[in-house]
């Protein structure tokens, strides 16, 4: 090669340097400004119950799950739990939808209340849809757009795509969601088990797992509920031939409470129960509608004839009768802690019943699901439960499914989902022993905005989140000071003073009058409460020779002096209610 055309090459491999260097630059800088991808758990984290995610990218965001939670212990006389949405209210112009993995409470119960405040298109299979649909029927006024899909389909949602992937749980239709975005694809598991021999249904689809990890996946979002249990799962199959076992040898009444959502096993106690010749009883609000629901759009398979109402019981022998309840963890207005407490209208616990509480306690429920064991024992029933036989199996992957979908998709981050912190914790190890980078792996708060980019992940903004309490028709407006005081009544009880004063003079009437109601015994307390009329009397002639005549002043120097003397006297402190009559 000449001279001439060596230096010719080299002229024309500098211009092209040239030419690339502001294209290269151009991506670069287009990388730094395009938006990062937000992943934003609202609920469901560090808890069990309250599901809620929020995916966001630029103007996009959609939802998954919208959940309730039974309240703790110290929520007293609350409801129901469900997520703080103030973040999706104010960014409600940028939510394309709702999309849910299954009809469990802990998903959709959250709903109707939800919807008061962002009514958006939501998205979930035909079960699912249902169920949601059952219960706005108890919450007039609000009109969602629903849509209907089934395994496989693919909704558009802004820059999103959503698809609807087949997965195993303890309910029919329930599904995991492959999010196509503009960085890369996110899975989100929903509540999923890999159950090989299901109890009715199909069998989850794994390929389509591998197939998106085939393909690459951005970040993996997965059910932790079971991360501190090893090995695999057992099957829903396995229960169907407990039942068998101990339907065969019933000599009387057979009463199984068992979650009215889990339809797997209210097949399996209808086929135990034919095989018997039983009949089928049912018990609980909740219980009649998911059978209704579900005999209607052909999940459960049943003839008419296999029903018997509780007028019909008294033509039947007792060990023809087969009574499906409500009541397995122990709620209070259950059907089967009513029959344990004979306060049922129609049927009662007797000796000889066998009671199967088919479902293990929700992590808090413990003591209330043992008081109703006690409570069928002092009737004379047998009780069986998941701590005697395998009368229950959890809808939840163990340590072995949990590895197996993480080999299955191997994405790039990893975000465990759906469980209190020590389940979060012990499924982020399982990640980082699966090879993915502990840098990686994110263990998120409620409320903690975990930003991704084509190069790294981050965790450290936050949004306003928290819980919202359900009061019977009351949405959030039960806080920290009305369950204070619900508290401080619950423990130390309540004391009303109730003083006439004369408009004109400032002057007493007529002596205090005293109520107590929970704080001591009247009766048995006549000189605590003629000490407490004296110190009102007192403060009363303080603030008239003072000519304070601001009531709140006179209010608050009663509150001070009475707790202090009630204290000094009993060692508890009542909530001290003062009521002014001028007259």
């Amino acid at each position: 090669m000449s001279e001439n055309n060596r230096k010719r090459e080299k002229y024309l491999e500098q211009k092209n340097n040239r030419t690339r260097k502001p294209e290269q630059q151009k991506k670069k800088n287009e990388q730094k400004t395009a938006p990062s991808l937000k992943i934003i758990p609202l609920g469901g984290i560090g808890e069990i119950g309250k599901n809620m995610t929020v995916i966001e990218y630029g103007n996009d965001i959609i939802v998954i799950d919208a959940g309730m939670m039974f309240p703790r212990e110290e929520m007293l006389g609350v409801d129901y739990v469900i997520a703080d949405t103030t973040y999706l209210q104010k960014n409600i112009d940028k939510i394309r939808g709702i999309f849910f993995t299954h009809g469990h409470e802990d998903h959709i119960g959250g709903v109707p209340y939800i919807l008061q405040k962002i009514n958006v298109p939501m998205y979930g299979s035909t079960l699912t849809m249902a169920l949601i649909e059952a219960k706005l029927t108890e919450h007039p006024g609000v009109e969602p757009e629903i849509h209907v899909v089934r395994n496989g389909d693919k909704i558009k949602a802004g820059v999103f795509t959503v698809e609807f992937v087949k997965v195993s749980h303890s309910i029919d239709d329930a599904m995991g969601l492959a999010i196509t975005t503009p960085l890369g694809t996110l899975v989100h598991t929903g509540d999923f088990k890999i159950d090989l021999t299901p109890a009715c249904g199909e069998v989850m689809e794994l390929s389509r797992f591998a197939e998106l990890g085939k393909k690459g996946v951005l970040a993996l979002m997965s059910d932790s509920t079971n991360a501190e249990r090893s090995g695999f799962t057992m099957s829903e199959s396995q229960v169907g031939e407990t039942f068998v076992n101990y339907f065969r040898q019933a000599k009387g009444r057979v009463i199984v409470a068992s979650f009215a959502s889990n339809v797997h096993r209210i097949q399996q106690v209808i086929d135990v129960a034919k095989i018997f010749n039983k009949k089928i009883c049912l018990s609980g609000r909740s219980m009649l509608k998911i059978v209704n629901v579900t005999r209607e759009l052909g999940y459960l398979n049943v003839e008419d004839d296999m029903f018997v109402t509780f007028d019909e019981l008294k033509n039947l022998r007792d060990n023809q009768i087969v009574i499906l309840t409500t009541g397995s963890q122990g709620e209070t207005m259950s059907g089967l802690v009513r029959m344990a407490m004979g306060q049922h209208a129609k049927i009662n616990i007797k000796e000889g019943d066998l009671v199967i509480i088919s479902a293990s306690p929700i992590p808090g429920n413990e003591r209330y699901v043992s008081d109703v064991i006690n409570m069928l024992y002092r009737k004379g029933a047998s009780v069986i439960n998941d701590a005697v036989d395998m009368v229950h199996v959890s809808g939840h992957a163990c340590q072995e499914e949990l590895k197996l979908m993480l080999s299955l998709v191997k994405p790039k981050y990893f975000i465990p989902v759906h469980g209190e912190y020590r389940h979060l914790y012990k499924h982020a190890a399982l990640a980082e022993k699966m090879g993915i980078k502990k840098k990686n792996i994110f263990i998120p708060e409620i409320g903690s905005v975990i930003e991704l980019n084509r190069r790294m992940g981050t965790q450290k903004d936050t949004v306003q989140s928290g819980s919202v309490l359900i009061d019977g028709l009351g949405v959030g407006d039960v806080g920290n000071v009305v369950l204070r005081d619900r508290k401080q009544l619950s423990s130390d009880g309540l004391f009303i003073v109730v003083v006439t004063i004369s408009n004109e003079t400032g002057e007493l009437i007529s002596a205090p009058d005293i109520v107590s109601r929970g704080f001591v015994y009247m009766k048995e307390s006549e000189d605590l409460l003629e000490q407490s009329k004296n110190i009102v009397i007192d403060i009363v002639d303080m603030c008239k020779d003072n000519g304070t005549s601001d009531w709140s002043t006179l209010k608050n120097f009663i509150k001070k002096d009475l707790s202090n003397y009630l204290y000094d006297m009993t060692q508890r402190n009542p909530m001290i209610l003062p009521i002014i009559i001028e007259v």
